[in-house]
């Protein structure tokens, strides 16, 4: 494993006694703009268990998924590779130390200037799926490998194509020294460890020689993130509801929260991430505070929009919740995966700020002490 080097991240470390409750208890007292506290061990305790259900897999992280320097650092020092599907990812990755042999650049509609890129930079391992793809590489990278996740009837032509061009490939069935490429894993269990080393063990057994990677990116970053928002303004509205009641009028109010996060920002999953498109605020109110969230107090029927006043800018709707005031702070969990990556700065409002956490314990067991840079 690696030294973790954090110029531009500073990293907070966690003393015997502290938790992310007490970090993100101090940050609330501090600021008033959204921001995220990222918890660095749990990604060593998802790498951990990746490497203890699935030894044969080598993990390619997914950058597309979450660019955080903290976390790209982080997987960097445990020995992971990267899958990149653009030059900037390359470039990225490789700015932090990432080596070219640990980079696949896992696109299969590449631009020119971009293989180009990764030519010139060592960068040679690569995915296809059709044959204008082999014969575009093949006019500016010559030396690149290739791999695939399409092992089906309409991969024999490939390789033929493959061969052609004089490229070479590295499928499952190609023989010794190969890649084979298990994609999309986002998450790793005993339901799902057991059929994957069973296939991989009945297909391709460890006598083949073949190395295996997988692309996961979810698995490692979603629950490492907590978002933080504040309630910037509130309505109450009064709906008398008699027509849906079976007995008689039976008014209802109907909270109205509008908070300094929203679907132009960190919570976009909601629109286009079918595995993250529900997501559950609840509120966080200082253990010290007189307002401390209790088991009894009253639920509402509760609207939380975005800051942007836009239509689509919803994150609940008839979301059950104690009443929230001006100034009150929600959290959301596993807001890792595809929100700091793709938020955009609509309206000018700005983005979260991420604050990254390691236990001292894992801040020297992963020798990271070295590093600078530190915020105790």
């Amino acid at each position: 494993m690696h030294g973790l080097s954090l110029e531009r991240n500073p990293i907070e470390i966690l003393e015997t006694g502290r938790s992310i409750s007490d970090i993100i208890d101090g940050k609330i007292r501090q600021l008033e703009e959204p921001f995220y506290v990222v918890n660095l061990d749990n990604i060593l305790e998802r790498h951990l268990q990746w490497i203890s259900l699935l030894p044969r897999v080598k993990p390619f992280y997914a950058v597309k998924c979450n660019n955080t320097t903290a976390v790209l650092k982080m997987l960097s020092a445990l020995d992971t590779g990267f899958d990149c599907a653009s030059k900037a990812e390359i470039e990225l990755a490789l700015s932090l130390g990432v080596k070219p042999d640990d980079i696949i650049y896992a696109h299969t509609t590449k631009p020119l200037s971009h293989i180009r890129y990764a030519c010139a930079h060592r960068v040679n391992l690569m995915t296809f799926d059709n044959e204008e793809e082999l014969l575009k590489i093949s006019l500016v990278h010559p030396q690149c490998k290739l791999t695939t996740a399409t092992l089906s009837i309409h991969f024999l032509p490939l390789i033929q194509c493959r061969v052609a061009v004089g490229l070479d490939s590295v499928p499952a069935v190609m023989g010794k020294d190969t890649q084979v490429q298990v994609a999309w894993i986002s998450q790793v269990n005993t339901q799902t460890e057991t059929v994957i080393n069973g296939s991989l063990d009945e297909f391709f057994p460890p006598v083949s020689g073949l190395e295996v990677i997988a692309e996961p990116g979810r698995y490692y970053v979603e629950s490492a993130f907590t978002l933080a928002v504040n309630v910037i303004a509130k309505r109450v509205v009064v709906e008398d509801r008699a027509n849906k009641c079976a007995a008689g009028s039976c008014p209802e109010k109907v909270m109205m929260y509008y908070i300094n996060d929203g679907v132009y920002g960190s919570m976009s999953c909601i629109t286009f991430d079918p595995a993250h498109s529900k997501l559950e605020p609840y509120p966080h109110r200082l253990i010290t505070s007189l307002q401390a969230v209790k088991k009894s107090e009253p639920r509402y029927c509760s609207v939380i929009w975005g800051p942007t006043c836009d239509s689509i800018d919803k994150i609940t709707e008839s979301y059950w919740i104690p009443e929230l005031y001006v100034g009150d702070w929600l959290l959301v969990d596993n807001m890792g995966a595809y929100t700091v990556s793709v938020t955009t700065d609509f309206n000018s409002f700005e983005k979260a700020h991420i604050y990254t956490v390691v236990t001292a314990e894992t801040w020297h067991s992963l020798n990271l002490s070295r590093a600078y840079d530190t915020v105790h």
